[in-house]
């Protein structure tokens, strides 16, 4: 039986290119190769841009209400085939059905936020400006918008994107991941179910040619990427060199402070999903844990007794791990040599998964969870971001120096602290230099209502995504100045 091709979806079809090369996608739970993904380039994105930019002149001129009413079929659609998302998310990417119907749910809650487009499109007018001149602003559609996103969140990053992008007016083209595009496949299919007219909304597959196409297309005008931060950075002067608006989010190194005051149980079980949640594969991953004072000896052996408990293994079968595997095998061996750096570098490995086993699944792409001690502000776990299911332990003195670590860190995503203190919990979100902070939160995540806020090498760009800033970033906005002359009318009004 020959591996399924992927499609593109270009105009309102869905198209299998014959005689482009292929990457394979991958079931990471087994090792198995589930489809194939067309590398597409200049030729492909070149019809979708053009598609997309042929249906902006009518999409942009349908009513604001009507946009809204795609999306709120949308939604009921992908509510309808929410377990079926899910168990896509997890085959191709190895999420738990719990971690994938999670962020599959964020996703959601952007589409229910896109449905809220009238109100968010809104101006502002001032009646007599000057005697008897208004003023009011109206929020425009940019055109073309871009979408290029990461393995490691197949449904909730695209729709971080394309939902708001499309009702504010819109039309766009997505670039998943080609490590997991069937998601992407799936969420495009329901949104054509939806109603959305042909060339609206556009998918593309490929790798660096493919997005240096969508980067330096004349008649793109907005790109949104999350992704590593030298890709981040790479999207954002590429983009922006050739006059696009560009969003780049790119990674993170993100700090967990623990005071002697926390409440240990809770930390554990916090700081746990913080790191070891979604294998680790995510900007948001509580990757280093500064534990301050004797914060260390009460927190560690409950810590690594929880790292040891859990379970790895596949996730596309009824009986649930609660770890699944990471999306490839050359990612795992990254990840292997970075732990074996870390040692060789001085820090000790006091929980070790690197020998996991997974007899019923052998040629899955497994890593237990491991936790690394005596880390270094100098060492290469302590600046590389691992992108997996390690947990660095650094150890502080006192709340001065665990923020003074923090904020050497080049990136800016997020950071939290554990403490019953409230001195403790202000000073360090007043202190502290990251974009999303938590306070007794392990991974402070906005919701789609909130702008997710990188700093830093986090995120290159102005206006980010999610929120009332992804709408000023998908619109452009526009102040008309009015008077009018005549008997009656403006200025020469008399009584």
């Amino acid at each position: 039986m020959s591996t399924p091709l992927v499609p593109h979806f270009i105009a309102g079809e869905w198209i299998r290119p014959a005689g482009l090369a292929t990457t394979p996608v991958y079931n990471p739970s087994t090792g198995d190769v589930i489809a194939e993904c067309p590398v597409g380039g200049a030729t492909e994105v070149n019809a979708a841009v053009t598609a997309a930019h042929a249906a902006f002149a009518d999409w942009r001129e349908t009513p604001a209400v009507d946009r809204a009413r795609v999306f709120f079929r949308y939604r009921q659609l992908v509510e309808q085939n929410f377990d079926r998302i899910c168990a896509t998310v997890s085959r191709e990417h190895g999420k738990t059905l719990a971690e994938a119907r999670g962020s599959a749910f964020r996703g959601l809650e952007n589409i229910e936020y896109a449905c809220g487009v009238p109100s968010l499109l809104f101006g502002d007018t001032l009646e007599n400006l000057a005697r008897g001149v208004d003023c009011e602003t109206f929020l425009q559609p940019l055109g073309v918008c871009v979408g290029i996103t990461p393995f490691n969140f197949p449904a909730m990053v695209p729709l971080w994107m394309y939902p708001l992008a499309i009702a504010c007016g819109n039309t766009f083209v997505l670039k998943p991941s080609e490590k997991v595009p069937l998601t992407a496949v799936l969420l495009g299919e329901l949104l054509e179910q939806a109603g959305l007219p042909k060339g609206v909304f556009n998918i593309v597959h490929g790798g660096r040619d493919c997005v240096d196409a969508l980067l330096t297309h004349p008649q793109v005008r907005a790109v949104s990427f999350v992704g590593s931060s030298p890709v981040a950075k790479y999207i954002y002067e590429t983009g922006t060199r050739n006059g696009k608006r560009v969003q780049a989010n790119g990674g993170a190194k993100n700090y967990i402070v623990i005071m002697p005051d926390a409440d240990i149980p809770k930390t554990v079980e916090a700081l746990s999903t913080a790191a070891f949640g979604c294998a680790g594969e995510r900007c948001m991953a509580g990757s280093t844990a500064i534990t301050v004072g004797a914060a260390a000896e009460r927190l560690l052996p409950s810590l690594v007794d929880a790292a040891r408990k859990i379970r790895v293994g596949p996730t596309d079968r009824p009986a649930q791990p609660d770890m699944g595997p990471v999306i490839s095998a050359l990612h795992r061996d990254r990840i292997l040599d970075l732990v074996a750096t870390g040692e060789r570098e001085g820090a000790k490995v006091i929980a070790d998964g690197r020998g996991v086993k997974v007899t019923d699944a052998p040629r899955g792409f497994y890593l237990g969870a491991t936790i690394v001690d005596g880390v270094q502000q100098n060492m290469t776990l302590a600046r590389e971001e691992v992108f997996g299911p390690v947990l660095n332990v650094m150890r502080m003195d006192d709340l001065d120096r665990a923020i003074e670590i923090t904020n050497a860190s080049a990136f800016g995503n997020g950071a939290a602290i554990f403490t019953n203190s409230g001195k403790a919990a202000r000073e360090f979100k007043h202190r502290v230099k990251a974009g999303m902070v938590g306070i007794n939160v392990g991974v402070p995540a906005t919701m789609a209502m909130f702008p997710f806020t990188g700093w830093d090498d986090s995120f290159y760009g102005d206006l980010h995504i999610q929120g009332r800033e992804a709408v000023q970033f998908y619109t452009q906005q526009k102040v008309v100045t009015t008077r009018w002359f005549g008997d009656g009318v403006g200025d020469v009004w008399k009584k």
